[in-house]
């Protein structure tokens, strides 16, 4: 339970984005806009999840039910500073995401993923940022596949086309796709020219002498070879006459630079175990990342990198090797690392893959799992995801992301179109008598779509947490006000003050005989239940709400009747 101290600041601060945003934009406020603001001033309100977004949900109704004279009154006894900066703003269009440095005349940016396995949520920051820049720049989206580790992070097969899916699914098609594995050949041209500028060297120290001579600030002996016999050494290393750790080839930079990790860095390196992809697979000298990427950069034109901050070292080596090719460097983001509440599993491909290997994860789509796949799996919208991406904005902080607000995102956009239903879990059976033959909920409480039916026999179920005490009343959904007695719920004739009185409880309900089987997924594990007989009817991939439970994305339905049909958990 959320005590009434917290609840009241909830609904405080609450209140005053609501207002803010109704009178912004002269319309009603909207759930989505209030929960980002929100949870990102006060990251304190993340550990109440879903009870946020009730209260939230609360104010928001509350708000639009003031006149916008009313708001904009309200909104300037409350927070009159808030109202004084909306005021001053000017007419220009405003953006979630800070303006790009720069040039942005022709804005060309890039997602690099190494499909080394299908996306984490995290992975679906860049897209969603980058797609976003695209659309207000009106400008250009490269994926490039940064497949050129072999060995260390082998590429998943798969995981190709499962990343370009996940890019769709968030709501952007990319102009270009590019495999940098196909461009081995461009790399070794460059590498050419970056020797015959002796701006390169081949070295066969062990990695370990190396670090220590490097760490001295003292040069490698190889250092001082000719052009010629480095251009030798470089064409055998193409040639494959090398073995893993014989021979590398290291951009020059300077040996008493104060940042070791810029000190004559390796370019190219050979690699034994042969790439996955056939077309690449005869290769054993291969391009480290920070050369392949900006080479890459440059040839595709690229004007914008956005990346970790932990990459700052990567701008500066590349920066060595654009001068030696006279090129300019692009301009550059770099931003915090992302982390994602109500998940126990670490934001990490390797780590996923192991949890599925070990039989404790049913794949990528398993809503434990937090990826890409299994928000999609479970019905969230993939603008919803970007949405709250773009919330975190491009701070060099780290940030982390609230579920909560990719599920009110998502409850915004869903809550229109989802048909109700009732479902019970863990449910307790009582003998019903003296009903009517059926009951006709409506589908949808505001939508008029009609109205489904519930078939009445002679035994209802509810679910236990919902049992009352002997001898008191609970009024079941679209049936009426019944008394327990014994195994029995007896209809009592009440008449529906006596919900509006807050005299008796309102509980969901299904038929014994008439319901069907369902099997729930969710993040916590996997619910068994009963539904309605008209939710078989639904479509699969259609998102309901079960009434009193949550959101959930229909997976599956089976004509076994004794298998149960397939959903997957949403939100609340």
């Amino acid at each position: 339970m959320m005590d009434d101290e917290l609840q009241r600041a909830i609904r405080q601060a609450a209140e005053k984005h609501a207002l803010l945003n109704a009178v912004k934009y002269e319309s009603a406020a909207e759930v989505s806009a209030v929960m980002g603001p929100l949870m990102s001033e006060n990251p304190e309100f993340r550990s109440q999840g879903g009870k946020v977004s009730r209260v939230v949900s609360d104010v928001v109704e509350d708000v639009n039910s003031q006149t916008p004279t009313e708001r904009r009154a309200h909104l300037e006894e409350t927070a009159p500073e808030a109202l004084a900066e909306l005021e001053v703003e000017s007419d220009e269009p405003t953006h979630t995401l800070p303006a790009l440095p720069g040039d942005t005349s022709q804005v060309r940016m890039r997602a690099a993923p190494n499909p080394n396995g299908p996306w984490h949520i995290g992975h679906g920051r860049m897209p969603a940022v980058i797609g976003t820049y695209k659309d207000r720049y009106d400008g250009s989206f490269i994926v490039r596949f940064d497949d050129t580790d072999p060995e260390t992070k082998r590429p998943d097969l798969d995981a190709y086309d499962a990343i370009l899916d996940d890019i769709n699914y968030l709501g952007f098609e990319p102009d270009d796709v590019i495999y940098a594995s196909d461009r081995l050949e461009t790399y070794y041209e460059h590498a050419r020219e970056v020797i015959a500028a002796e701006g390169a060297y081949t070295c066969s120290c062990s990695g370990e002498h190396f670090s220590a001579l490097k760490n001295n600030a003292e040069s490698c002996p190889h250092r001082q070879k000719s052009v010629t016999k480095t251009q030798e050494e470089f064409e055998r290393m193409v040639a494959g006459e090398y073995t893993a750790g014989e021979m590398v080839l290291r951009i020059r930079t300077d040996i008493n630079h104060k940042n070791p990790a810029l000190r004559d860095w390796v370019g190219f390196r050979q690699i034994d175990t042969p790439h996955p992809r056939e077309s690449a697979s005869e290769y054993r000298c291969w391009p480290m990342l920070d050369f392949q990427s900006a080479i890459d950069d440059h040839l595709t034109g690229v004007t914008h990198i956005i990346r970790g901050i932990d990459l700052q070292d990567s701008a500066k080596r590349q920066e060595f090797l654009y001068d030696y090719l006279e090129w300019d460097y692009p301009e550059v983001v770099h931003w915090g690392h992302i982390q994602v509440d109500a998940y126990d599993i670490a934001l990490s491909t390797s780590t996923i893959k192991q949890e599925i290997e070990a039989g404790r994860l049913n794949g990528w789509g398993d809503p434990r799992a937090p990826t890409i796949q299994s928000l999609r799996r479970r019905g969230i919208k993939g603008d919803a995801i970007v949405e709250a991406m773009n919330e975190l904005g491009t701070s060099t902080n780290n940030v982390e992301l609230s579920m909560s607000s990719i599920y009110a995102n998502n409850r915004s956009q869903v809550d229109r179109d989802a048909d109700r239903y009732f479902m019970i879990r863990d449910g307790t059976a009582f003998s019903f008598s003296d009903g009517p033959p059926h009951a006709t909920p409506p589908l949808h409480p505001d939508a008029d779509r009609g109205t489904r039916t519930i078939p009445v026999g002679d035994s209802i179920q509810i679910e236990s947490a919902d049992v009352p005490q002997e001898g008191e009343r609970v009024w079941l959904k679209s049936l009426g006000c019944v008394r327990r007695t014994g195994d029995q719920l007896i209809p009592t004739g009440d008449e529906l003050e006596v919900v509006q009185s807050g005299a008796v409880d309102v509980i969901h309900w299904v038929d014994t005989e008439s319901a069907i089987p369902v099997e729930m997924h969710t993040p916590e594990g996997t619910v068994s239940g009963v539904a309605e007989p008209d939710f078989h009817q639904t479509s699969p991939d259609t998102v309901v709400q079960f009434e009193r439970i949550g959101f959930a994305r229909v997976d599956d339905h089976t004509e076994h009747s004794a298998r149960p049909s397939v959903v997957y958990w949403t939100h609340s």
